[in-house]
Order: structure tokens, then C-alpha cells, then sequence
């Protein structure tokens, strides 16, 4: 099997007779409400959609990022774009930090007793108001000519990633301020010359979360796995679009 696919597993597979709690990252909820077939065929039957290259610049901004704020939650202050914005709040110092930002491992996580899922997602940062109130942080990279935003179609998954770090959060008891962050690092891309550096725009966006779309996405994702057969394919899903094309130019459908 080509190393770009991932190979069937039998490791965290749903199974409808296990009895013990099934972790569903917050990615594999997003796959869901993009292709509830490719989801279907990743959580219950192991065949995983082709795995992409990483972004790795993404990867070094991110990790550079939660050093700078870092500096700042070692000191309890607050970073100079927090105070351009007008946030009054300091990055939250938390002996689970680590944890919460480790999606592999653990992250933040709550089950969900309704279906039986333990839900978990690996966050970038969190800040803490005055009143205590936490505050839910992405970082963000790109390189585009113009502000940025996070309104776009194609950005929905971006917001529907801080909606449910906020349920999460909230989940295991804490405060949650509904208006999270992106802290977006632009590229610049007009510079004259490369010049071995690449220069780039950090802006504060603002978003208005909403974690009401959360329970019954759940409760509807549990249906799915709980199904002896697969679903339908999202009317979106161009993975699933190009299967059935393939299949009918074969003479298989």
C-alpha cells in the first residue's frame, strides 16, 4: 500500500460492543461534518483519507509563537499585541498547559456520556481575564496580500475548531469568555527581495464563539459509527466525488 494512505488498523476502531469510552479528536469531528462517509471509513472501517505533506512553515510559526508567549506567561504580562487589541488579559500560567496543548496524547478532553465519546482536542494557548475568565487562542499562518480575517467559507473549520475548545473547556469546569482569538501571522509578500527573510504582519482577530452546534453534531456522529453501513458522501467531499467517478469510468458502478 502507498505510504500516502493510511494502511487499514485495528487500533481505535469503533466497535458497537465495546463498552469503554471511543476518543474522537476534535479533527475527526470536523472530518465528519465535511464527508460523514469518510469518517465512517476512517473511524469504523480504518481506511484512513490520504495523508497530506505537513506545513511545516505553519509548524515553525506556531512553535515560535507559543515561545513568545511563553515569555510573557513566565512573567504574567500581558503580550504588546494583547494590549494594541485592547485584550485585558495575560497568557493563563497552568500546570496542564503541556497537557492541554499535546493533541497526540491527551489535550483537553471530556466525555461525553450521552454517546459514550471522549472528546479531546490539543489547543495553541489560553489567556486569563482579570475575572478569571478563560480566553481560547489559535495561531494562525498565511501570506496573502491584504488584511486577514476569519468570515471566509473556506474558514469555517478554523471557527468551528475554537467553538469546541471553548465546550471543552467549559466542560471541565471552567469560565469561558464566548469571544476567543486568532492571532494571525501574514507573510509578506510584497517585500523587494527575499533576502534569507521572510517578514511577517501579526494581527489580533477577534471571533464570537458558538458551542450549540457541539451536543447534537455529537449525538449524530455516535449514529453514524453505530451504523452497519457506511453513509452517504458529503456534497462537498471531492475525495468521495473522485471515488465515484474512478469507479464509474471502470465499469464498477
Amino acid at each position: 500500500m502507498s505510504r500516502y494512505y493510511t494502511a487499514q488498523r485495528s487500533w481505535n476502531l469503533y466497535d458497537p460492543a465495546r463498552t469503554a469510552p471511543f476518543r474522537i479528536s476534535r479533527s475527526k469531528i470536523e472530518l465528519f461534518l465535511e464527508c460523514p462517509r469518510c469518517f465512517y471509513l476512517d473511524a469504523r472501517l480504518g481506511v484512513g483519507r490520504p495523508r497530506g505533506f505537513p506545513f511545516t512553515l505553519n509548524i515553525a510559526v506556531d512553535a515560535l509563537l507559543k515561545k513568545e508567549f511563553d515569555i510573557h506567561r513566565a512573567a504574567g504580562s500581558a503580550h504588546p499585541l494583547m494590549e494594541e487589541h485592547g485584550v485585558d488579559a495575560v497568557p493563563l500560567a497552568h500546570e496542564q498547559l503541556e497537557t492541554w496543548r499535546d493533541s497526540l496524547r491527551a489535550g483537553v478532553s471530556s466525555h461525553h456520556a450521552p454517546t459514550n465519546l471522549l472528546v479531546t482536542g490539543g489547543i495553541d494557548d489560553v489567556w486569563v481575564k482579570p475575572n478569571g475568565d478563560l480566553i481560547v487562542v489559535d495561531y494562525k499562518c498565511t501570506a496573502k496580500p491584504g488584511p486577514v480575517g476569519i468570515d471566509a467559507e473556506w474558514q469555517g473549520g478554523y471557527r468551528r475548531q475554537l467553538d469546541v475548545y471553548q465546550w471543552l473547556f467549559r466542560r471541565n469546569g471552567f469560565e469561558v469568555a464566548d469571544t476567543g482569538y486568532f492571532v494571525y501571522c501574514n507573510g509578506n509578500v510584497d517585500q523587494a527581495v527575499l533576502g534569507g527573510r521572510l517578514e511577517f504582519e501579526m494581527t489580533l482577530v477577534p471571533y464570537e464563539g458558538d458551542d450549540s452546534w457541539v451536543e447534537e453534531t455529537l449525538v449524530a456522529l455516535h449514529a453514524c459509527l453505530e451504523s452497519a453501513m457506511p453513509p452517504a458522501p458529503g456534497p462537498a467531499c471531492d475525495l468521495c466525488a473522485y471515488s465515484q467517478a474512478a469507479d464509474a469510468a471502470l465499469g464498477f458502478a
